[in-house]
């Protein structure tokens, strides 16, 4: 649809009256995408997307065209200017960062435990203090170490 429009930027931009009805047009798109969510052809994410996405186009296209940018744009990305998809999203990508920053972290602490485990030359509560893990972890890693080497032994 914005392209169809992009042609007659100029013109929206200097006359108010052909403005507002480009901007009917895009409030109508909006009542569609409205609609097509109510009856469950799309969901509430895809229709953010797809309002988040006109929008960006719509500011990309309409450099120019400030009148027509503020107007249309403003119709398509409402007031907020982060919106509901891309906080979610936002927010999904956080999460996944700490999750996988914590996992990381986890996993270095039990290798370095392993590695002082199979040297042989510190007690467990040296361990633990130097690893970051507590002492039953490291107790409990070390039962895996020995278990693992009773396993090798038997081969």
């Amino acid at each position: 649809m914005t392209f169809s429009y992009e042609n007659s930027f100029p013109e929206y931009n200097i006359d108010e009256k052909k403005l507002e009805e480009l901007k009917a047009d895009y409030q109508s798109v909006l009542e569609r995408l409205d609609m097509l969510e109510q009856q469950g052809v799309i969901g509430a994410f895809d229709k953010r997307t797809i309002i988040d996405l006109s929008g960006d186009v719509v500011n990309e296209i309409a450099q120019k065209y400030k009148n027509v940018q503020k107007g249309v744009g403003g119709i398509m990305r409402g007031a907020l200017l982060e919106t509901s998809a891309r906080t979610i999203l936002n927010q999904g990508i956080s999460q996944g960062i700490s999750q996988g920053i914590s996992q990381g972290i986890s996993q270095n602490q039990m290798e370095t435990a392993l590695r002082m485990l199979k040297s042989g030359k510190l007690p467990t509560g040296e361990i633990a203090e130097y690893s970051g893990l507590s002492v039953t972890e490291v107790q409990q890693l070390g039962k895996t170490l020995t278990g693992a080497w009773q396993q090798n032994d038997q081969c």
